[in-house]
């Protein structure tokens, strides 16, 4: 009997390890269906989901409902696993090279308690080659099996959308691929079990790894695109969106519009990429000069505020600023390599007085990675207020909000548009 049909009749489990914005999700969907071990090397994160609380901030109570899951930091739960699926976090270090020691150090747990005939799922984005040169030395070495011999390994990237409930695990189209003809089926057929969209079964672990870093790269270097136009135009004087609201009545004119590009997807994955490209003696120049361009995004627009300011007669020492969101992105809690951090410190570099507000992040993780925290609420009149992220309380509001927290010749910026045609009496700006 196979591993699929073993999984189904609930004779072995699956275990999730790491269970963030990517694992938890996948690990309750199958619980749904098999039996599953949840497992993160985070005790206090264990307890929450314990007691059905995400850390994370994504999931709802309910949706640990009926499932057959157990929540664990404790590595010899994992003994009895068959089935393992790896999510965790591949980012980069301060010099913008991929870290994957927290894949290391997952492989590590796995080969720790991996047994003859046993599969090893890789959901972590990285560069071609990474799961089969990088990960699968770390498993043989642990468990004294041989790759393909004694035990599986595959690769499946995820496609989790942080924040969005309707692009969601089972709706997505899934890409799947094993290192051989068998476990490839295999595990295509496991993850149809919660994919309802389908899976894409790849030809190869590499081309699966190649498949999920373009997909990030494709809309980072377009964004890139659109950002540099966006600087030009505004040395045109002239709006970027109606620019685009023009251009996209042609049938092909791709819809990308300019904004800060953080996150720990679209702003990160690119460079492991280029890592892989240099290490093969290639330098990629439209990928690096995309990056350029986005990373210098943040800095632009606080140098752009404050000339705007210092135009309207203010000294940037008596200046105050209200920047209205700090994650990376509408609606959610995450402040990993949110570039909004990158407007506020050019800002203060011109020793002007910024506050930040927001309903969604935590203002002391806010200060342990950035040093800065969140006010409560608005304080006087501000001589211009950001909307850096368009969590959906910012779009609700209207200019008579906007005026009564403004000075005279008060500053609306309004990054990603939603204000466009709304404001009419205040200076207003947008990327």
């Amino acid at each position: 009997m196979k591993i699929y049909d073993k999984l189904i009749l609930k004779e072995e489990k699956l275990a999730v390890v790491g269970l963030g914005y990517v694992g938890l999700p996948i690990a309750l969907e199958f619980s749904k269906k098999i039996d599953v071990i949840g497992f993160d090397i985070n005790p206090d994160r264990v307890d929450l989901m314990k007691n059905n609380i995400d850390p994370s901030n994504e999931l709802v109570s309910s949706d640990f409902d009926n499932c057959s899951i157990e929540f664990t930091s404790n590595l010899e739960d994992l003994k009895d696993v068959k089935f393992f699926i790896i999510a965790v976090p591949t980012p980069i270090d301060k010099n913008k090279k991929p870290n994957i020691n927290p894949l290391l150090s997952a492989s590590t747990t796995v080969g720790e308690v991996l047994k003859k005939g046993d599969y090893v799922v890789y959901e972590s984005t990285v560069y071609p080659g990474c799961t089969e040169e990088d990960c699968v030395p770390v498993l043989e070495k642990l468990s004294g099996l041989k790759f393909k011999t004694d035990f599986k390994v595959g690769y499946s990237p995820e496609r989790i959308n942080p924040g969005d409930k309707v692009h969601t695990l089972s709706s997505i189209i899934k890409v799947s691929a094993g290192c051989d003809k068998e476990s490839a089926e295999e595990i295509a057929k496991t993850y149809e079990l919660v994919v309802d969209a389908g899976i894409h079964r790849a030809s190869s672990i590499k081309v699966a790894e190649a498949a999920k870093i373009i997909e990030n790269t494709q809309r980072d270097v377009n964004i890139a695109l659109i950002n540099e136009l966006s600087v030009i135009f505004n040395k045109m004087n002239i709006n970027t969106y109606e620019v685009l609201e023009a251009a996209g009545t042609k049938w092909n004119f791709l819809n990308f519009k300019p904004g800060l590009v953080g996150g720990h997807c679209i702003g990160v994955d690119p460079y492991y990429l280029t890592h892989k490209a240099k290490e093969l003696g290639y330098h990629a120049q439209i990928i690096n000069s995309g990056r350029a361009v986005n990373d210098s995004m943040g800095s632009y627009v606080g140098r752009t505020v404050a000339k705007k300011i210092i135009a309207s007669g203010t000294p940037m020492k008596n200046a105050r600023v209200l920047v209205m969101g700090a994650t990376f992105k509408e609606d959610v809690s995450d402040i990993r390599n949110s570039k909004v951090v990158d407007v506020i410190n050019e800002l203060k570099s011109f020793s002007c007085h910024v506050e930040v507000i927001d309903p969604h992040a935590n203002s002391n993780e806010l200060m342990e990675e950035y040093g800065f925290d969140l006010v409560e609420e608005t304080s006087g009149l501000y001589n211009a207020a950001i909307v850096a992220v368009n969590h959906l309380d910012y779009t609700l509001l209207n200019e008579k909000y906007f005026k009564s927290i403004l000075s005279d010749n008060g500053l609306l910026v309004d990054l990603k548009g939603v204000f466009r045609n709304k404001i009419n009496e205040l200076e207003y700006w947008t990327l």
